[in-house]
């Protein structure tokens, strides 16, 4: 029996490269029934995206995930009549084209409406549907600079610092996968079952986790600088340097807890130290507080480290590289990558789906679909074209 909890929910994902497919897998993960629509020569850019293994594109795999794949030339009239006829099937439509491509092409948000009144459209941009810069070509890279981000990223005497992953990209498209699963909320209430537009850029949501520095310049004037892996808001929180060689990152950011910190290195009488005796203090005193735990912490592996000051009641946990992400027990336990058997690459341990339910969980079925995998399943049994107006289609690379 299919539990899925998005089970009947349709969506058309026209979406290329990451931000915006990442919001459709994300509700493939849970069961809705994704059509991603690839051009018929170049497909996906995200099929070029990264690292590959021979030819094979790896993030794809998992980037497009619970996906049927089906060509579709959509900068063609004909192409956009068949947007236009099969709109009726879908709940949900996910596009991240350049503000006004798809009311140059005739297939906008109102254009579809008035064919499918319920339809949602999810609009992912760099800079969003209006604005001075809303044609703007977007990326993450350039989201991550001027969502503020990167201006308190990195060490605090070296460069504003970019992150080591498309972070603006995948935040945009939690941001948008929890979107559409309000406006589909909604839909489900108001008496018309109509739908609606979402315009999401991919710098607003990244901004949106900013809110203390942000806050802190509204109210204060204060304008927020790097500190490497210290903070703002807490006092002690810091990577520290093990005995052999490794890191871990400790913070302490309630009073109980770096109490906690202070009996487990041994320094109960920094608990009334002046200097030390609340968070306002410590962020005062930060460098002496530092160079204290430091020290005790550089006396140590990082695994003696570890349990003693979790044993505790710290806060505290080994800076991880992908490889010990693979192996720690807990995440394996917790199964936190899934086994999934792929035609290309044989044997994959992908993330796994990123929320727990316990009636109706998530599942990976499928790793990234071939280009046009899906086209005679989708458009035959679905769109209801012959296989004779199929092979015609393909004749003239509109599919």
């Amino acid at each position: 029996m299919n539990n899925s909890p998005l089970k009947g929910i349709r969506v058309l994902d026209i979406s290329t490269m990451l931000a915006a497919p990442w919001a459709a897998t994300h509700l493939a993960d849970f069961g809705a029934e994704v059509i991603k629509v690839e051009h018929p020569i170049y497909g996906d850019h995200a099929r070029r995206y990264g690292k590959q293994k021979g030819n094979v594109p790896l993030l794809w795999k998992s980037l497009s995930r619970n996906k049927k794949s089906i060509t579709l030339n959509l900068s063609n009239e004909m192409g956009q009549k068949i947007i236009k006829d099969q709109i009726k099937h879908f709940d949900v439509i996910i596009e991240n084209f350049r503000p006004g491509t798809l009311e140059r092409w005739g297939i906008d948000y109102d254009t579809l409406f008035e064919i499918n009144p319920k339809i949602i459209m999810l609009r992912t941009s760099g800079f969003g549907q209006d604005g001075p810069y809303a044609n703007r070509r977007g990326f993450g890279t350039v989201a991550e600079g001027m969502s503020g981000f990167t201006s308190v990223n990195g060490d605090e005497t070296g460069p504003p610092t970019l992150p080591g992953m498309p972070l603006a990209d995948g935040v945009s498209g939690v941001f948008g996968a929890l979107s559409i699963m309000i406006a589909l909320y909604e839909r489900s209430q108001n008496e018309s079952f109509q739908g609606q537009c979402i315009d999401i850029s991919l710098y607003e949501p990244l901004m949106r986790f900013l809110e203390p520095q942000l806050i802190a310049y509204d109210q204060l004037g204060e304008v927020a600088e790097r500190m490497g892996n210290g903070s703002l808001q807490t006092a002690p929180r810091n990577a520290y340097e093990t005995k052999d060689k490794k890191w871990i990152a400790l913070s302490a950011s309630a009073q109980s807890i770096a109490e906690n910190l202070f009996n487990a290195i041994g320094r109960p009488d920094l608990i009334k130290d002046a200097r030390f005796a609340t968070n306002k203090d410590r962020l005062k005193n930060v460098d002496e507080l530092d160079q204290i735990i430091g020290e005790w912490i550089r006396e140590r592996n990082m695994d003696d480290a570890v349990n003693t000051l979790n044993e505790s009641g710290a806060v505290v946990g080994p800076m991880y590289d992908v490889k010990q992400i693979y192996e720690d027990p807990h995440y394996i336990e917790r199964e936190s990558f899934v086994n999934i058997v792929d035609e290309d690459l044989g044997n994959m341990k992908l993330p796994n789906v990123f929320a727990k339910f316990s009636r109706t969980p998530g599942e990976v079925k499928t790793t990234g679909p071939q280009k046009g995998e899906h086209n005679e399943e989708i458009f035959q049994n679905l769109f209801g074209f012959s296989a004779e107006e199929l092979a015609e289609l393909k004749k003239k690379e509109i599919i």
